[in-house]
């Protein structure tokens, strides 16, 4: 059910639909983490914001596109009625991620790609980084007096977007800004899935039994401090009837933080020793199933490592909802 062991390779020659977003990369993004083989040519239009979410005309891309596009909220750039609106996160290569499975998931059996249009903005790297906590030197989260509103309206104003141009549904693969998801769907009237409810809705469909007899079932969560402070995907679970697992603090400064760590100096194999770690850490504690919501976390383990089998990521969960949506919005339009 959980597809955790998809291949990562995108070979396929995207025509369409558009895609809006500055694909350059940032430095947050390709540190040491292994990426998949994404060779994509598209015929879109990069639209770049500025700091303040901003939307200035569309620039030309050099290829196939051939006019200059602008942004003009009156007329819709695409008309298709399962249209994806997709608001990218801190880092842009996971959500080239996304894309990869949003086209090769959805035209796995021969059929039409969903059509999407991406805004993608690198320029909230820092404020979605520092969304208001920080490490103390003990390792626990101390909060910062700071102003989320200009992030969030700036996502607010993204999704607008979206909604001008042509979307008809919106989602955000990114784990940072779903904790914001209610004051960015405020005034919504399209579908807007949240990550968490996507994952906790798949795991309540699976019917899971718990491992231990006279106890609920009980799902296991890792990522980073940020993720945990803003609490939605124990939240989310707990709404379903799940028991939250979170690693404990020795795990996170010991072994998590260290993981990510080493990830960053390239120390592959000591990241993937210390994910694993942490993975059986929350094993022995009766969990049937771990949540990896962490970008970091990602395909850090090879794909044949049994822990894996464990384990799910939240943006697969994410990526099916969406198609299965778009898929239902098609044939309900094909009807009418």
């Amino acid at each position: 059910m959980f597809d955790g062991g998809m291949t990562m390779s995108f070979n396929t020659t995207v025509h369409r639909p558009p895609v809006l977003g500055n694909l350059s990369k940032s430095r947050s993004q390709c540190r040491a983490r292994p990426t998949p083989s994404i060779a994509v040519q598209m015929s879109s239009s990069l639209l770049q914001t500025n700091e303040s979410g901003n939307l200035p005309e569309s620039k030309k891309i050099s290829g196939s596109c051939s006019a200059i596009i602008k942004c003009q909220t009156q007329n819709s750039l695409l008309s298709q009625a399962n249209t994806v609106g997709i608001i990218g996160g801190v880092s842009v290569l996971s959500t080239l991620i996304f894309l990869e499975k949003l086209v090769c998931w959805s035209s796995r059996n021969g059929e039409e790609c969903v059509p999407f249009v991406v805004c993608s903005d690198p320029a909230l790297d820092e404020g979605l980084i520092s969304q208001g906590s920080i490490h103390s030197s003990s390792g626990e989260i101390a909060q910062k007096e700071v102003d989320h509103e200009p992030i969030i309206e700036n996502l607010r104003n993204k999704r607008v977007f979206l909604e001008q141009s042509g979307a008809r549904c919106i989602v955000m693969p990114c784990h940072i800004s779903n904790a914001w998801h209610d004051e960015i769907s405020e005034g919504c009237s399209l579908p807007f899935f949240h990550v968490g409810e996507c994952v906790a809705r798949e795991l309540k469909e699976a019917k899971l039994k718990p491992l231990d007899a006279g106890s609920t079932v009980r799902i296991g969560v890792l990522a980073t401090y940020e993720t945990i402070a803003a609490g939605f995907y124990q939240e989310k679970l707990q709404k379903q009837g799940f028991e939250v697992v979170l690693p404990d603090k020795g795990t996170m400064e010991h072994i998590l933080i260290p993981a990510i760590e080493s990830l960053n100096k390239r120390d592959m194999e000591g990241a993937r020793n210390l994910l694993r770690v942490a993975i059986q850490i929350l094993l022995i504690s009766a969990v049937n199933v771990v949540i990896l919501a962490s970008d970091e976390l990602q395909n850090l383990l090879p794909r044949e490592d049994p822990l894996l089998k464990k384990c799910i990521d939240p943006m697969d969960a994410l990526a099916r909802s969406t198609i299965k949506w778009a898929k239902s919005a098609k044939k309900v339009h094909k009807k009418t």
